[in-house]
């Protein structure tokens, strides 16, 4: 027990002062002062007294305090807190892994895609396999375990997306990728399928026998995905995901898949960089990309969504695995049109880097053609009379051997409760819809055929080719015209040769700013006019029609027999938005102001008043279905009106007669894909037929799943600068711009 200052007596207190812990406190002089008061002034006790005070601060500012008396309380609360944290540490322990059920079977099914999805998904593979199924496991497997690109066309209904998520769920169990990426046509369908793979894993019980170090910690979540980031296996955490977009496999030691990740994602989503940094410090890339079915029935009706499409596969899918990496991929598909992107990929001869192969439903159809008509005018009969298939299935029953001969289907188990044969369901697919069932069930779909104008498709008219280089000018053509279609963002811009009786050739087309790329939209356009002018919207789009304007107009034109000529008309629309007042601006200050004519297209329905009953005005200038007001005070220059429906139906009408005729209009080159895009935006337009007023009139309406039809308006407006300039159909009056004037001057002379 530490000395108690306050008690000594002065001797005593001379020699504390001399210790060490309270030299270590007072100075010299302090230190000598008290010595002398304590030696030699003994009998002053209040000095005395003095020292002793000072003497015992010190040492109760320098000697350890004792320890306070325990609370119970706090004791109390501490026990509780570790308590609550054993117990807490233990819930989120899983324990101990189940043993292996059946060893044997694991290792079986490990290097055996077959034999797993035998094993371990008996009620999702419930019937005998095809020889074509057996051909595309086969394939996936060799995808896994070697590498490589596979493009499988399987009929709808074979089990494509089942077998997409099986081998995912093989090749990370068993440690053949690290890294697998799903992807599918668009962000839900990859979504739903990675919340298929998400019950396998969590439900199957098969899986839980053989895959104990993977199932067992993804079962103990219990489905609450909050719990992925405490859980510990042995007090180490596993580091387990489990989020709508991707699957992060526990991290157990021993285990093949520790640390495996499944991911998905839309073709047209998120895809390039796409990586992940694992618990232990490694960023792994995709190195085994499944694609399931990777378009949409409206992405195969679109040249340009199968084009980029297309391009998003070879450039951002196949290069995710990184630099010096090679990624394998399986892409199961069906073939929904002719030149979609399913049949472009599957062609060894485009992509032979895919090694495409087709599978159908039927291979040979049946030779006793007759019988089959009576089966489907009995089968149509009773189907009207609300009485189903059982007479026409009888029929099939009474003469199944004659109707079977010669014919040869995929997969002979596959086929409805109340049908006898897979021949039977693969004919009633086909009586049902005959274009669909070539298209989805053999993936050889029917060519398109021929009509009038309205039925026009995009290949029929990426098709119409008249072999001419570009920019070269046909000798028949004798006029050049041109029109601007002016937004926001870009120019786009088409330029036509025309004989006299209308017969037409494209010889350029394009977009200003140049995108330098085959196919684009105005939405994703990287070189605007802004881009490329700076200032505001206004002296950007001037800027742009001026540079434009030297580019198409400046430029002579070289026709076949080396004749120059130049574009006599070039219409400029003046209708978008805040860029008309500057459209007018360019066409009265431009170099060439005797060319550019700005335009208005006007939607004349069946219940408008049409051009041809318009009350013409002094100084008014008519013609087929346009017309030039008089010059406008404000504006200074004239301008042109004209009935769009008119030249829309006018124009389709040109792209529908055929090679030769007159009339005809055409484009330059002779390879069809060079004009997909512009195919696009001539369909991007379907005419409704409407009745008004004692008239009926073809009413034009954008398509909903079409966005861009520049260059349509482009070739109406060239058509229509055309009629000014005096073509006209055979038999048709020549009604132009300059004949009235020519007309106006006779009669003033006269």
């Amino acid at each position: 027990m530490a000395t108690d200052p306050r008690q000594l007596r002065p001797s005593e207190l001379c020699r504390y002062l001399n210790s060490t812990p309270l030299g270590a406190v007072l100075s010299e002089r302090q230190l000598h002062r008290h010595r002398t008061r304590a030696g030699l002034r003994v009998g002053n006790e209040r000095q005395v007294d003095l020292l002793r005070y000072t003497a015992w601060l010190i040492q109760m500012r320098h000697e350890p305090k004792p320890e306070p008396a325990a609370d119970p309380y706090q004791t109390l609360k501490e026990r509780a807190r570790a308590r609550n944290a054993t117990l807490s540490t233990a819930g989120r322990d899983i324990g101990e892994l189940p043993a292996v059920a059946d060893p044997a079977r694991k290792a079986q099914a490990a290097s055996n895609f077959q034999r797993f999805c035998e094993a371990y998904f008996p009620q999702t593979f419930h019937l005998a396999w095809s020889e074509d199924h057996l051909k595309v496991i086969r394939k996936i497997e060799q995808a896994v375990l070697e590498g490589g690109l596979f493009a499988m066309a399987m009929p709808r209904g074979s089990g494509k997306t089942s077998l997409c998520e099986c081998a995912c769920i093989w090749a990370v169990l068993n440690g053949h990728r690290a890294f697998v990426c799903l992807i599918g046509s668009d962000e839900g369908h990859a979504m739903d399928m990675l919340d298929s793979i998400k019950t396998e894993l969590d439900a199957n019980d098969l899986l839980l026998a053989d895959y104990p170090e993977v199932v067992y910690p993804i079962q103990s979540l219990d489905g609450i995905a909050n719990r992925c980031g405490g859980q510990l296996y042995r007090g180490q955490r596993t580091h387990i995901g489990w989020t709508a977009r991707e699957i992060v496999l526990p991290t157990i030691p021993g285990s093949s898949a520790s640390g495996a990740i499944i991911k998905v994602a839309g073709i047209t989503g998120r895809i390039r960089g796409m990586k992940y940094k694992r618990a232990d410090g490694k960023t792994v890339r995709p190195s085994l990309v499944v694609l399931d079915d990777p378009q949409t029935d409206e992405s195969a009706r679109s040249v340009t969504q199968c084009a980029t499409r297309e391009g998003v596969l070879a450039g951002a899918v196949l290069g995710l695995a990184g630099p010096g990496q090679k990624i394998a991929g399986v892409m199961p598909c069906t073939v929904i049109r002719p030149g979609d992107m399913a049949d472009n990929l599957l062609d060894r001869d485009q992509h032979p880097e895919w090694n495409g192969e087709r599978t159908k439903m039927v291979y040979a159809f049946p030779d006793d053609e007759k019988l089959w008509r009576e089966y489907a005018e009995l089968r149509a009969e009773e189907l009207r009379a609300g009485r189903g298939l059982a007479a026409a299935t009888q029929f099939y029953r009474e003469h199944q051997a004659a109707m079977d001969e010669g014919a040869q289907v995929a997969w002979p188990e596959r086929f409805n409760h109340d049908e006898l044969s897979a021949l039977q369901h693969a004919m009633n697919l086909k009586l049902q819809d005959e274009a669909a069932f070539f298209a989805e069930y053999q993936n050889e779909p029917l060519p398109l055929e021929a009509g009038d104008a309205e039925e026009l498709s995009a290949d029929q008219i990426a098709a119409k080719l008249n072999r001419y280089a570009r920019g070269v000018v046909p000798l028949a053509a004798q006029r050049l015209t041109a029109f601007i279609d002016v937004q926001q963002n870009l120019l786009y811009y088409l330029v036509v040769a025309w004989e006299p009786n209308f017969t037409g050739y494209v010889l350029d087309y394009g977009a200003y700013p140049d995108q330098q790329r085959d196919y684009f939209t105005l939405r994703d356009a990287r070189r605007t006019l802004t881009l490329a002018h700076g200032g505001g919207l206004e002296g950007a789009i001037y800027a742009g029609l001026t540079a434009l304007a030297d580019e198409i107009l400046g430029k002579e034109w070289r026709r076949e027999d080396g004749a120059l000529l130049r574009i006599e008309r070039c219409l400029v629309d003046a209708n978008w938005g805040s860029s008309t007042e500057v459209v007018y601006q360019f066409c009265r200050q431009s170099a060439y102001a005797s060319v550019v004519t700005p335009s208005h297209g006007r939607f004349v329905g069946a219940s408008s008043q049409p051009f041809s009953e318009y009350r013409r005005k002094s100084g008014d200038l008519l013609g087929n279905n346009w017309r030039i007001p008089s010059a406008n005070g404000r504006r200074a220059v004239r301008y042109v009106l004209y009935d769009t429906n008119f030249w829309k139906s006018f124009v389709y009408a040109r792209l529908a007669v055929g090679m030769g005729d007159a009339g005809c209009l055409s484009l330059y080159g002779a390879k069809p894909a060079t004009h997909r895009l512009l195919a696009e935006h001539l369909t991007a337009e379907h005419r409704v037929r409407t009745e008004g007023r004692g008239r009926t009139v073809d009413e034009w309406k954008l398509r909903p799943q079409r966005a861009d039809n520049h260059w349509l308006d482009g070739l109406v407006g060239a058509a229509v600068a055309a009629s000014l300039q005096g073509c006209a159909l055979e038999g048709q009056p020549v009604m132009s711009a300059i004949r009235k004037r020519r007309r106006r001057r006779y009669r003033a002379i006269g």
